[in-house]
């Protein structure tokens, strides 16, 4: 069953297992204005989904611990919920943006802020 969320929700759900990492994507995020919500790993972020309809867009990294990897997560976000925006980034694996579910972003690591802020705009 697909839930619609609002096109005007604005927060970014940054989905990293690595605590350094995923506070520097919080902080470039932060600083180019955007709410962020926070999550370790896929399981972590999909109950937030479930439990918040503010999420607009999910910057997610491929392989962490857990049942899923974000690529699978992107993918079940773009079928529950299509109007949140996907980013995935990886700094092991790389991907053409046809890649990603739902015609979302791949970003390589490192990555910038201006890189990432891009994608999230610029994600279907």
């Amino acid at each position: 069953m697909t839930t619609k969320r609002s096109m005007e929700a604005s927060a970014v759900l940054v989905v990293e297992d690595d605590d350094l990492v995923r506070l520097c994507a919080i902080e470039m995020l932060e600083d180019a204005g955007f709410a962020i919500v926070e999550a370790r790993h896929a399981d972590e972020a999909w109950f937030i989904l479930h439990e918040r309809s503010d999420i607009g867009a999910l910057f997610t990294d491929v392989d962490m611990p857990g049942t899923m990897c974000g690529v699978t997560l992107a993918g079940r976000v773009h079928h529950t919920w299509p109007d949140i925006r996907l980013v995935v980034t990886s700094g092991r694996r790389r991907f053409a943006d046809g890649e990603i579910p739902d015609h979302g972003v791949f970003v390589p690591k490192p990555y910038s802020a201006d890189q990432v802020v891009d994608a999230i705009e610029h994600a279907v």
